[in-house]
């Protein structure tokens, strides 16, 4: 593939993030194609990636529904927003936020659904609208957090651990094995626990737009930058926590 290809594989993978849709498992032989069409994925991976969208496609979509709506909305530890894992509810998050959709706005992407910039499915499709070498570069900045949720989907023997596979697959960047223990390391809330999921999604607001912004810019090299310095954060702390305030 050209390096000034852009990769409609980052669209799937970020498809098969997003909320289950009767329209997403009609498109699961569309997806397929994609992916064996561009080779970004290949050999076993692409097999256990297809082995997943025929589950999804003849899976009941209510399951579907509730399986993500018990991984990602309601674990935290297991949050598709790239920041949490690694500024938590610090200022800094909201800053982080701002250069990323600056950086969106940027390369021509224009945000149009209500989600954080950071939100993973989003960040993917970004990717799939700029050229493949620069997408797989952008994606070494958070792949640190992307093999932390790979390894906590492994403990949890979930199907959705092969999008993240994938994505490590196409990465170039390293994780550090050290780093990774350190992140998973981190206690992890039962989703059936509802007292303890109110408690822990008692956050401050995250305030980024309009005002937000400050004057000392954004691009690439800033959001890397911010990513690190919460990683280094984790690694002080020792404990494998979230940041706070």
């Amino acid at each position: 593939m050209s390096s000034q290809k852009r990769a409609r594989t980052f669209k799937v993978l970020s498809a098969l993030l997003s909320y289950p849709s009767e329209e997403l498992k009609a498109a699961t032989e569309e997806l397929r194609q994609v992916l064996r069409s561009e080779g970004l994925i290949t050999g076993g991976q692409l097999k256990r990636v297809e082995a997943f969208l025929d589950e999804f496609r003849d899976r009941d979509l209510y399951d579907l529904q509730e399986r993500y709506t018990l991984l990602f909305d309601r674990t935290r530890s297991l949050s598709l927003h790239l920041f949490e894992h690694v500024l938590g509810e610090s200022r800094d998050r909201g800053q982080a936020m701002v250069d990323l959709a600056q950086h969106y706005e940027q390369n021509g992407f224009v945000i149009s659904t209500r989600e954080l910039p950071d939100f993973l499915p989003l960040f993917l499709e970004f990717l799939s609208m700029i050229p493949v070498e620069d997408a797989r570069q952008l994606l070494d900045d958070p792949i640190e957090i992307i093999a932390t949720l790979d390894e906590r989907l492994r403990k949890r023997k979930s199907a959705y651990r092969v999008v993240f596979q994938a994505l490590r697959a196409i990465s170039r960047g390293k994780v550090d094995p050290q780093r990774l223990a350190e992140l998973t390391a981190q206690i992890e809330t039962e989703p059936d626990d509802l007292e303890a999921l109110d408690k822990e999604w008692e956050e401050a607001a995250v305030h980024f737009g309009p005002g937000a912004r400050d004057d000392s810019g954004c691009g690439r090299t800033r959001l890397a930058t911010q990513i690190r310095a919460g990683l280094r954060d984790v690694r002080r702390n020792g404990s494998g926590e979230m940041p706070t305030n």
